[in-house]
């Protein structure tokens, strides 16, 4: 099969781009495939993040034309001739926020008017957390051209049905995303390593920091964790909000000497020192559809401790490979962290893991783009 696949993918940062990387290198292995990526991707009035390039030197990388512009309409239409040039059996187009609309309805337009291609849209996020009304509306204004979806969650799987009733959905999880390479190191090295006390606990908040990533919900429940234990919480990643907010609440908890705030992107060859040093990762997640993060610690076969959102609770097994707790309960997350390490919860929630790490294999996602083309050719013949 010849695909047509555009994202963002290295230079850019973030679990998006390495997805967009990882699906095209696995589709290769079986398929032609034709990524075309962002000359820009956003502008920097219009993102809150950092918008240099990944510093990472261990590159996720992949044979890429770096073609569109957001914001140039002249790319769009280029794009959109080189896609016909090739005359891909499939264009996949993969929806995160709506500030893609202008493009991505140019495109699917030109696309279903001057070629039979079939249009696949992989949705990270029907509606982009802390969206609205309008995400809602330029979701369904761009979606209606496509013939198949694919989306990461059941409530995503709910609502993409509730707008498009009549639609060919299918849903998966969030591939596992192991290849930042290297043997994880002994806990007592990375932590060393890292300035971090040896004797403690270490709890992990890895990721950009957003407020719906309930950050301070964690920070609020370590008093109450060390009514019973010691732990030192090491936040690492990049603020895309006021990192003054997180300092303050930690001076005003006392927390000073238990929580390591590291305000940067993790560049990939050191994700693996964060994850060994790490006893749990803790994501008190607000709302979410997947993580890459969880993802990541699965590959690194670290356990996790997630909020009762989105596709958070289908990915992580209660009990079996995680914990699971109401989203922004100061006291249940508290509680979950505090019996995690006094049952000793984690050497059971790692064989899990490792027991269940082949269900996110790429491979099944690669399956899953195969049988949804078979099944929309199906269609058009039964037209």
């Amino acid at each position: 099969m010849r695909i047509c696949l555009i994202g963002p993918t290295f230079p850019y940062r973030g679990g998006i781009a390495h997805y967009t990387t990882l699906l095209s290198q696995h589709l290769r292995r079986r398929h032609e495939v034709h990524l075309y990526s962002y000359r820009r991707q956003y502008p920097r009035l219009l993102f809150p993040g950092n918008v240099e390039p990944d510093p990472s030197r261990l590159r996720l990388q992949a044979e890429c034309d770096y073609i569109l512009d957001p914001l140039l309409p002249w790319t769009w239409w280029r794009t959109f001739r080189r896609i016909r040039r090739v005359e891909p059996d499939l264009l996949i187009l993969q929806w995160w926020t709506p500030f893609w609309t202008p493009s991505l309805f140019a495109l699917t337009y030109w696309v279903r008017k001057g070629s039979e291609t079939p249009i696949l849209f992989l949705c990270h996020h029907v509606i982009p957390p802390e969206g609205g009304i309008l995400d809602w509306f330029l979701a369904r204004f761009v979606f209606r051209r496509a013939e198949g979806f694919i989306v990461m969650s059941e409530e995503d799987y709910a609502l993409l049905r509730r707008a498009l009733p009549e639609a060919y959905i299918r849903g998966t999880s969030l591939p596992i995303y192991d290849m930042f390479g290297g043997e994880p190191l002994e806990p007592l090295e990375a932590r060393a390593r890292l300035g971090l006390p040896a004797e403690r606990p270490v709890l992990l908040f890895f990721g950009f920091v957003r407020r719906y990533k309930g950050l301070r919900y964690l920070l609020q429940a370590l008093p109450l964790v060390q009514k019973h234990l010691p732990v030192h919480l090491l936040v690492a990643g990049e603020f895309w909000e006021d990192e003054e907010i997180y300092r303050r609440l930690v001076e005003e908890l006392g927390l000073q000497e238990s929580v390591t705030l590291l305000n940067r992107y993790i560049p990939n060859e050191e994700v693996g020192l964060y994850f060994s040093a790490a006893d749990v990762l803790v994501l008190p997640y607000l709302e979410a559809t997947q993580s890459a993060v969880v993802q990541t610690a699965f590959g690194f076969e670290r356990p996790v401790i997630v909020s009762q959102v989105g596709g958070l609770a289908e990915t992580v097994e209660h009990n079996g490979t995680g914990l699971v707790v109401p989203p922004g309960d100061v006291q249940a997350l508290a509680q979950a962290i505090v019996r995690y390490f006094e049952e000793d919860l984690g050497p059971r929630f790692q064989r899990a893991i490792r027991e269940v790490k082949g269900r996110f294999a790429w491979e099944h996602l690669v399956h899953l783009i195969e049988e949804m083309y078979a099944e929309i050719l199906r269609r058009r013949g039964g037209r």
